[in-house]
């Protein structure tokens, strides 16, 4: 028999003959009617969950991860207000419930039967996945089940504090608010959870308002292995910065009391801190998982036999708020109207072509608020003496660093943030003065944490701030590269548009690195990045286009709302020279204010029909270079700058190689998985076609630090061997 069916059995049977669990006395400010709300919200949670698993059997529903045990949530939804924002624990369908019987309008249970039948009506996903969100009631749409979603939190939460300086025009939470985001005590062990809470300890520690709740809801195990005894408090108790509270779940009105409390202290003082919940898990952990085949059937029972819906029966008995009988009658009602109004979800239309599904990947435009921008005497304080060096040709990282200063000046929701961005202006200097310029809330000196860093970004993004975070190497991305995979890429995509997460996040990548650092410092593949849907993926090659695609890239997120990634090439850094040492052939003179790139739009040198070298990054100077040895041979070329790597520019590659006789591709990332396959894949029908990459390995320090890598020589060498028939 289904556990499903014995708890539901167990409830009705023990309900009738008050045969009820004991416990403390109902105590606490829950009113009668809130009390009333909460257990409404309970049942209807309940009975959703019941529900879940008939529409699987029967073909018409998806997803059965439910939320019993855990329906003391309710009670912690009623003690913070309906404009919190909520990160949600997929387990809160009882949360999601008892606020939107708070707020007029809403109908939990029609959008929670929408989402399990995966219909195109739901309101928060249209049909692209089972997720508790609402843009009404602030609860963006999570699918992380690993706690994910925590970093992201402590971004929120740091934006409430940033609004102090300056309310983004699109801000989307009043400035008083509280984020709460909620968590299982198995994820507590996840490298995402532990980064979150430490960053908010660490922010909290040094004054940094922090108005963030972190809900723990502890019911003892994560799938089949057990938290052992004790260890989620001790972990939550040893948090510096966080206050620790403790409630159990099982009893309302003590939930209720405890969170209220808890969240006018955070307002009040802005710091945070952290409820550790008791619940239980009734049914395992999902449709198909059967407790009983790892656990001894006394532990499941036992759990059932502490059902919180058989202690909110006593409580609101006692607290003379609702007898036994009318509790079951509002349970039965509750089952009954779920099915009933089940029948009709799974009527409603569902999503059928690709593009009906893709349609939220990019979200809905926001159109910029008219300003009248930074003034002359603005610009000429800020950049101070750099005013002066501004017609002179530039190596790019000074080029990019007084692109990012307009910026801030030109958008002042623009934060900054990374590891040594500030005082030290980072490890090449790019963004040195910044600080100085515009203080440290804006130019924020993070901790090392690169989960952090990201959710930071992402939290910000969601409150209407232009974020523009800081890795430091491409390789440190891959620690906590699941943020913009899982979080900000999905944000969009999961709530159909009516929650973005927008940023311009900058990564010093790629190769050429003379004698520092090997692969940790020389990461030559996109792969990781080029994969995500939605995301837009830019690298400019030389300084003046740095800063030509950096604005558009702003633009892109501020307005579009995008997940941009600005790839830098280290190496094309401090790039002066061309041919000759002193040659100053690399260096631009820094572009007017009002000048900008546009999305998608390739870059040509030359006009000849011969031969067409492909590129981007470091591989456009060194097809310059190489350029120059083909010359000497007779041959002429032209250089295509790609400049966006995701989405390909396939239109304006395709307008830029037309009428090329050969086509040569050159990748300074490796041949597997990188850019070079896309396009030679494009452009597979040209009749004379090769390419030129980096080896499959690792880049080494030393002396061999260029070796896996193409060089002029190679690219020049490739392109004599094409024109002469062979296009292997």
């Amino acid at each position: 028999m289904d556990r499903a069916d014995i708890v539901h059995d167990n409830f009705l049977r023990r309900v009738a003959a008050g045969d009820l669990p004991t416990g403390p006395a109902p105590q606490g400010p829950l009113s009668p009617d809130q009390a009333r709300l909460a257990f409404r919200a309970a049942c209807l949670s309940r009975a959703l969950d019941r529900q879940a698993r008939v529409m699987q059997r029967a073909g018409q529903g998806f997803y059965t991860i439910g939320s019993s045990g855990h329906e003391g949530m309710a009670a912690v939804a009623l003690g913070l207000r309906p404009g919190d924002m909520a990160l949600l624990h997929y387990r809160d369908a009882a949360f999601q419930i008892a606020r939107a019987l708070t707020v007029a309008g809403q109908d939990p249970v029609w959008d929670m039967l929408l989402s399990f039948a995966a219909s195109s009506d739901d309101p928060i996903s249209g049909g692209r996945h089972k997720v508790l969100g609402s843009r009404a009631l602030m609860i963006p749409p999570q699918t992380s089940t690993i706690a994910s979603h925590l970093p992201k939190a402590v971004g929120a939460a740091y934006s409430l504090g940033l609004m102090r300086q300056h309310r983004p025009d699109h801000a989307i939470m009043p400035q008083d608010s509280v984020v709460m985001c909620s968590f299982g005590d198995a994820s507590l062990n996840h490298s995402t959870a532990q980064g979150a809470l430490n960053a908010a300890g660490w922010a909290a520690w040094q004054g940094a308002p922090m108005p963030l709740l972190f809900v723990c809801e502890d019911n003892g195990i994560g799938i089949s292995t057990k938290s052992p005894s004790g260890w989620v408090e001790a972990v939550l108790r040893a948090r510096p910065g966080l206050a620790y509270h403790a409630a159990d779940g099982l009893d309302l009105y003590e939930t209720y009391a405890v969170t209220k409390a808890v969240a006018e202290t955070i307002r009040r003082t802005k710091k945070p801190a952290i409820l550790h919940l008791r619940t239980v898990r009734l049914y395992g952990h999902a449709g198909a998982d059967v407790p009983t085949t790892y656990l001894p059937r006394t532990e499941v029972e036992a759990d059932e036999a502490n059902d919180p819906l058989l202690h909110a029966v006593r409580l609101l008995d006692q607290a003379g708020v609702m007898a036994p009988d009318e509790a079951l009658a509002v349970y039965r009602a509750a089952a009954d109207e779920v099915a009933a109004r089940a029948a009709q979800a799974v009527q409603r239309p569902r999503l059928q072509t690709a593009a009906q599904v893709m349609a939220s990947i990019t979200p809905p435009a926001r159109p910029r608020v008219p300003r009248n921008g930074p003034s002359p005497e603005a610009r000429a304080e800020a950049f101070g003496n750099d005013a002066k060096a501004m017609a002179d040709p530039q190596p790019m990282s000074r080029l990019i660093n007084w692109a990012l200063t307009d910026l801030m000046l030109d958008r002042p929701e623009t934060v900054l943030m990374g590891e040594d961005v500030g005082r030290k202006g980072g490890v090449y200097g790019v963004t040195q003065k910044l600080q100085a310029r515009f203080g440290s809330q804006r130019v924020i000196d993070t901790l090392l944490d690169e989960q952090s860093i990201l959710g930071l970004a992402i939290g910000l993004g969601q409150n209407g701030f232009l974020p523009i975070p800081e890795i430091q190497f491409l390789a440190y991305l891959h620690n906590a590269e699941d943020q913009i995979r899982g979080e900000a890429a999905t944000l969009p995509f999961f709530s159909n548009g009516q929650f973005t997460n927008p940023m311009v996040l900058r990564i010093a990548g790629l190769g050429y690195q003379k004698g520092f650092g090997g692969h940790f410092h020389n990461d030559n593949s996109l792969a990781v990045l080029r994969d995500i849907p939605g995301v837009i993926v830019a690298c400019p090659s030389r300084g003046d286009e740095a800063v030509l695609m950096l604005r558009e890239c702003a633009r892109l997120a501020a307005e579009e709302q995008r997940v941009v990634v600005f790839v830098e090439p280290i190496a094309l850094y401090p790039a002066r020279d061309l041919h000759a040492p002193g040659d100053g052939l690399w260096m631009q003179t820094y572009p007017a204010p009002d000048l900008r790139l546009s999305f998608g739009e390739v870059g040509v040198d030359g006009d000849s029909t011969e031969l067409a070298i492909v590129t981007y990054g470091n591989g456009v100077m060194l097809s310059h270079q190489a350029r120059k040895i083909l010359m000497e041979q007779g041959v002429s070329c032209k250089i295509i700058d790609l400049r966006w790597l995701a989405p390909l520019p396939e239109a304006a590659l395709r307008s830029a190689v037309q009428g090329a006789r050969h086509i040569l591709v050159v990748d300074e990332c490796r041949r597997s998985g990188n850019l070079s396959e896309a396009v030679m894949t494009l452009l597979a029908g040209h009749p004379a076609l090769a390419r030129v990459t980096a080896e499959d390995s690792f880049i080494a320090t030393g002396p061999a630090y260029a070796a896996t890598l193409p060089s002029a020589t190679q690219i020049a060498t490739a392109g004599l061997t094409l024109l002469a028939g062979d296009s292997r």
